[in-house]
């Protein structure tokens, strides 16, 4: 644990020194402990993970209970942000602000990093639809920026793996969102705030209105509406290094050099001579092999030029000129609830809610260069070399071989040479559309309604039956990516000016790239039932049982964006699927001893594919005096293949940034040796994205899973507490696509041909093969071609094991008569986060893995968060401080299972070996002007912490990694606001 500590100390030291400042300005006088008042009565509770009610929290299971309170004191404003920084969210954790992923727009936790389709999320106790659009093209999970945030009234998380009361596929865990039940009167609250760099602009509004006293007139009806808007923020705005690939002014890689940097700087197009086959059609085209590169329109360079061996080209610098940190988000929601008493013993209520959350997200134009039509042999690199431009273009675009209007085409530098030479005197072209903005709008819808009853039997027994009906509308615009009949079209005509492009229309622009809408939806409808009593005396006390039945029926059509297969760079993932579950659980609490009290559960879930499985838990604590205790559970669980993984008409492709190994950079020039090479200008030796091409399996098995915890809870006195568990989880028939992706690339690339190297990556397993290939190298022609998309199966494959440390401590004290403190910590210490495979074992603890899984964040050893309160009277000041461990750049899911820095992502050895730790710190302070108005103001990353340097991010969030960074890259914030009750 000495690990453990010493990566906490700086947190700690920087938490104490920020609150003892805040403390000083308060001019608090000298402390007089007091014995704190005597505690107000407890009403009996109901816990997440249990059906029974109690009067704590502490169950055999370990629970994190984050209330309303405590987040306002942090400032945190949305579900998302509430739930994602719990210390057990770990690898594969999204966040808003990864844009570039198939669920961007959308936001999960993935509890102990098992993926976010393996926690549980609810809300009240009850399950909502899945986010239409699957996170790496199959994980399922609902959308935390659905959820409303201004009636929560706490979150509760369960951190032992399966639950027998919700589903046996929370292996993670289970997140329960808690909602006001009742509410009489008015109240509202306005926020706004600004970053210190005058961006990500922040406005915040809700108000709620009740009315009918429940205990008096036995009913409760209130109304509620929220509304939330975030502002960009761009990677220009923040400066060197979150605006760039080139961090060479620091010693690192300049991964804007070469051939790919020429093609995307505006307003210029670059060329090389090719032919043409058919004079009409501009995708017949290829290269004319050791050429060097055109580039017309240098005179339009706004960044100067550059010259490389491949040709003279404009400076540009892609991350600085278009790329965001922070989308456009925007969202709002009505939610309502009737709470009514039917009779003594019987309650019901009804709700409905409609939530919209939009982002706007600004991407990169789209570029022309090594781009593959579709159709054709795409395994075979010369069957689709690239897209020429003409030597001849006629108005009407068809027959311009011959046509009697035919003129040489302005935009192709060898027209004039080859004139009589049509076919040789194509120009190959490689070109970004920098004219015609890019990005998509993204809208999801969510309707959610539920309605239940509960009551008492006798004075013993109680009983509930549940509905829900939720449905999650998705739709997705894309604007700026190309329409290939409309391009081949302008290209024939001449109708788009690839020259000095500001010279273009809006119909032409409209035209080559059409706005594409999507729609996609998925439903969820179920009704959940249990009734409980006590059963005998035991020495403890009662025991008492309780069981349940549920079923549900979800629906999911994620739509196929490229379904007719006629746009470039637009994705074909799609998933379709519908299945009923059904369920059977019970629970039974037995006291044995008055310090010893046992809890067995246990769950079948039967699905309609025909899947079934009983998952059964086991829970203990034994407490021998009030302040000690000791707990732990044991559990299994089962999470069955979502319809992306095993639907037969699923589909998707996964890209991953991939640079080629030493030897295959030196066979297309590069410069150095077989430790050390450089990329010398040529576009094939720079970065890029490798994908993967898979199916959905109807033959998968559904994954398992076993998992215990052990831990104690100690509280030697009223104002102070902690607990440590131990928590150790195995994960067996993973679903995952292509487990051995990194022994296939690494095939393809030690052989030398192209037909060794379909014959390497097919030798690697069944589902294996090369789908696309780059086209060939103009300047290397003889050389292997780079791969771009390697087909992979979806399997039941490998088992992974994850263990680790949740330490937690609370401190209530009353310092005076109106001063009081109050201090939480929690922390996760990963010890373990292993993948067994067939040729090793990939530990993704402390690293960059697993990196295929999200945004390639990876897996901190620690987390953890501090916050400290000081209540003066009617002022309250808090300090909320965030810790994220360093992240050592490495990756064995990618080809390599050594964790040596010499094998880095980044390709620098010991340079740049890791990422270094992260401190936040959020200070708020609020101020009671009335009994009913509140002032409050909230700074943000107070000490304005810059977000550390990580070289092997994903290129679309360059240098720094937006799941545990996020607040070091929007920099201080400002926030002030106002809430008021009547």
């Amino acid at each position: 644990m000495s690990n453990f500590t010493n990566a906490l100390r700086p947190a700690l030291h920087y938490g104490v020194a920020a609150m003892a400042c805040a403390v000083a300005l308060a001019a608090a006088p000298a402390f007089a402990q007091q014995a704190p008042k005597p505690a107000e009565e407890v009403k009996e509770i109901v816990v997440t993970g249990t059906l029974f009610r109690r009067t704590d929290t502490e169950t055999p299971s370990p629970v994190t209970v984050l209330s309303s309170e405590s987040l306002a004191r942090a400032g945190i404003t949305t579900a998302s942000d509430a739930i994602r920084s719990i210390s057990a969210d770990g690898a594969g954790s999204i966040g808003t602000g990864f844009q570039s992923g198939f669920s961007a727009g959308g936001s999960a936790v993935s509890l102990r990093g098992l993926g976010v389709s393996s926690t549980l999320v609810l809300i009240d106790g009850l399950r909502s639809t899945n986010f239409p659009l699957n996170d790496d093209g199959h994980n399922a999970y609902v959308d935390l920026n659905s959820i409303p945030f201004s009636l929560l009234d706490k979150i509760e998380v369960l951190k032992d793996g399966a639950s027998s009361s919700y589903g046996a596929d929370a292996i993670g865990g289970v997140v329960n969102i808690k909602l006001k039940k009742k509410f009489v009167g008015v109240e509202g609250r306005v926020e706004g705030g600004i970053s210190g760099h005058g961006d990500a602009s922040y406005q915040r509004a809700q108000l709620t209105a009740g009315f009918g006293d429940y205990d008096e007139k036995g009913y409760n009806f209130y109304i509620n509406g929220e509304y939330q808007r975030n502002g960009r923020v761009s990677n220009a705005s923040r400066g060197f290094p979150y605006n760039t690939l080139d961090l060479t002014p620091i010693g690192g890689i300049d991964k804007n050099t070469g051939d790919s940097s020429m093609t995307v700087n505006v307003p210029t197009a670059y060329m090389i001579r090719g032919t043409q086959s058919d004079l009409n059609n501009p995708l017949s085209g290829g290269s004319v092999f050791g050429s060097t590169y055109t580039a017309p329109g240098l005179a339009n360079c706004s960044r100067g030029t550059f010259t490389v061996a491949a040709g003279t080209g404009c400076k540009y610098d892609l991350v600085d000129m278009y790329r965001q940190i922070q989308p456009l988000q925007e969202r709002y929601s009505v939610n309502s609830r009737l709470s009514f008493r039917v009779s003594d013993s019987v309650e019901g209520y009804i709700t409905g809610s409609f939530s919209r959350s939009y982002v706007s997200i600004s991407g990169t134009p789209s570029v022309i260069r090594n781009t593959q039509p579709f159709g054709g042999s795409p395994s075979i690199a010369s069957s689709n070399p690239g897209i020429v431009l003409p030597v001849y273009i006629c108005s009407s675009g068809v027959n311009c071989a011959t046509a009697a209007d035919r003129t040489l085409n302005p935009n192709n530098p060898y027209a004039t040479a080859y004139a009589n030479d049509p076919n040789n005197g194509a120009a190959r072209i490689y070109y970004m559309f920098g004219d015609i903005p890019a990005g998509s709008d993204r809208t999801n819808d969510v309707y959610r309604f539920t309605s239940g009853f509960n009551g008492k039997i006798g004075d013993s027994t109680d009983w509930r039956v549940e509905g829900v009906y939720a449905r999650d509308n998705m739709s997705i615009t894309q604007h700026g990516l190309i329409n290939i009949a409309n391009l081949m079209k302008a290209i024939n005509t001449g109708s788009y000016n690839f020259v000095n492009p500001s010279l273009n229309s809006a119909a032409v622009r409209a035209s080559i790239a059409p706005d594409k809408t999507t729609p996609s939806y998925s439903t969820m409808y179920g009704i959940d039932a249990s009734i409980a009593r006590p059963l005998f005396e035991l020495p403890g006390g009662k025991a008492q049982l309780a069981v349940g039945g549920q079923i549900r029926a979800e629906k999911l059509e994620n739509n196929n964006q490229n379904v007719n297969l006629d746009t470039y760079g637009l994705t074909t993932a799609s998933a379709f699927g519908q299945h009923t579950v059904s369920a059977a659980y019970f629970e039974v609490d037995a006291p044995l001893l008055q310090p010893l009290d046992l809890n067995i559960s246990g769950r079948y879930d039967h699905y309609s594919e025909g899947f079934g499985r009983f998952s059964p838990k086991m829970g203990l604590k034994f407490t021998p005096s009030k302040a000690f205790a000791i707990r732990g559970t044991y559990s299994e669980g089962f999470r069955a293949p979502t319809f992306a993984e095993s639907g037969p008409r699923s589909q998707y492709a996964g890209f991953v940034t991939t640079t080629a190994p030493c030897n295959f950079i030196l066979a297309h020039g590069g410069s150095g040796d077989l430790t050390k090479c450089g990329a010398n200008g040529n576009s094939y030796n720079t970065s890029y994205s490798l994908g993967r091409g898979v199916v959905g399996n109807p033959n998968l098995k559904p994954e398992t899973s076993r998992s215990f915890t052990l831990g104690t809870i100690v509280q030697p006195t009223r104002w102070f507490s902690f607990t440590v568990d131990y928590y150790n989880i195995k994960k067996s028939n993973l679903i995952v696509s292509g487990p051995d992706i990194g022994k296939a690339v690494s095939a393809y690339y030690n052989s030398t041909t192209l037909a060794a190297a379909q014959a390497a990556v097919a030798a690697v397993g069944p589902g294996y093969s090369v789908n696309t290939v780059d086209s060939v190298d103009p300047l290397y022609p003889n050389a292997l071609p780079r791969v771009l998309i390697i087909n992979v199966p979806y399997v039941n494959a490998n088992y992974s094991l994850t263990s680790g440390i949740d330490a937690s401590a609370t401190v209530n004290l009353r310092l005076a008569n109106n001063i009081k403190w109050t201090s939480r910590v929690e922390a996760t210490y990963v010890i373990n986060y292993d993948l067994h495979t067939s040729t090793g074992v990939q530990k993704y603890a402390g690293t960059f893995g697993p990196y295929d899984l999200s945004s390639g964040n990876g897996t901190p050893r620690i987390r953890g968060n501090w916050q400290n309160t000081l209540d003066i009277g009617k002022v309250s000041v808090s300090l909320t401080t965030y810790y994220v461990g360093r992240i050592k750049e490495v990756a064995t899911d990618q080809g390599n299972l050594s964790t040596a820095c010499s094998t880095n992502l980044y390709g620098t050895g010991k340079n740049f070996c890791f990422v270094s730790p992260f401190i936040n710190n959020d200070l708020n302070v609020n101020v009671k002007v009335t009994d009913k108005v509140n002032f409050f103001t909230t700074m943000k990353n107070v000490f304005n912490a810059k977000a550390p340097v990580a070289p092997a991010a994903y290129a679309s969030a360059p240098n720094f990694l937006t799941t545990w960074h996020y607040a070091g890259l929007i920099g201080r914030e400002f926030r002030v606001g106002i809430s008021a009750k009547m």
